[in-house]
Order: C-alpha cells, then structure tokens, then sequence
C-alpha cells in the first residue's frame, strides 16, 4: 500500500509541475531566468526555421506605468506550414495564430515557460481531428523541452 501512496503521489506531483489552472496551458519548470529561457526558446525556434514575430517584455511595460510585475516575456513565433493546415482545418484558429510562449516567474521565484496545447487550440475550434496538431504539439514540446534544458 505504501508503494501505491508513493506512486500516486509523485503522479500528482509530474502532473502539478506540467499544468495551471489555465485551460489547455502546458507549463514546464525552467532551472533558468525568465530572459535566458525565452532567449533558449527563440534560438531553438529560429533554428528549426520559424519565424519570430514578437517578443513583448510584460515587467518593462508595466514599469512603464509604474506598476511592479514579476519578469514575465513573451514570444510569438510560427510559419505559414504548422498555421494554414490548422486554418484549413478551422479557419478562426487564426485567432490564436501564430503561437506563443511565455516565460514568467513566480511568487516563489520559480520560472515557468508555458504555451498553449496544440490539441486544446484544435478542440477550441472544433478541429480536433486535424492531421498537423500531433506535429504541432510534438514541435512545440521539443522547443520547451530544449529551452529548459
């Protein structure tokens, strides 16, 4: 029984660590700054050929109203070979097009890069049969996985 115990915890444990509260938001823990993971993050994107859009420093911003936010960045990236087979699946998946993640750090100090789940955005637009989602997301997995690395 104790063995069962210490299973279901450190499942509960891998499954706090990958998802908020947020619908459909994969987070993954990063052992690196908020600035230093969404820079890992970019190089790796831009080396698989994506294009970068964006790149939007939240706790700049708000310093500029002299309001205080924790480091929090984020990166919007993509190209028209993961986006228009989405779009052609469910054209208003336009809406979360391209994709983004976002590296902030927490109360605690923890940073975390989360992106939304592929498979979410598809079952947002009623395209969860899409053929490109599992390369969409096996994509975006591998970025973050790279980024926290």
């Amino acid at each position: 029984m104790n063995i069962f115990r210490l299973m279901v915890v450190l499942v509960l444990s891998a499954l706090a660590a990958t998802s908020l509260a947020a619908d459909g938001l994969v987070a993954v823990k990063s052992p690196h700054s908020v600035k230093d993971t969404l820079d890992r993050f970019e190089v790796a994107a831009k080396g698989k050929g994506l294009n970068v859009f964006l790149r939007v420093d939240h706790a700049a911003g708000a310093q500029k109203i002299g309001k205080t936010l924790r480091p929090t960045e984020l990166l919007v990236f993509g190209n028209p070979q993961g986006g228009t087979p989405l779009m052609e699946c469910a054209q208003t998946a336009g809406i979360d097009l391209p994709l983004k993640a976002l590296a902030w750090q927490d109360a605690a100090g923890q940073v975390w890069l989360g992106y939304n789940d592929p498979r979410f955005l598809a079952a947002r637009h009623a395209a969860g049969e899409c053929a490109v989602v599992p390369n969409l997301g096996k994509a975006i997995e591998a970025l973050a996985a790279e980024a926290v690395r």
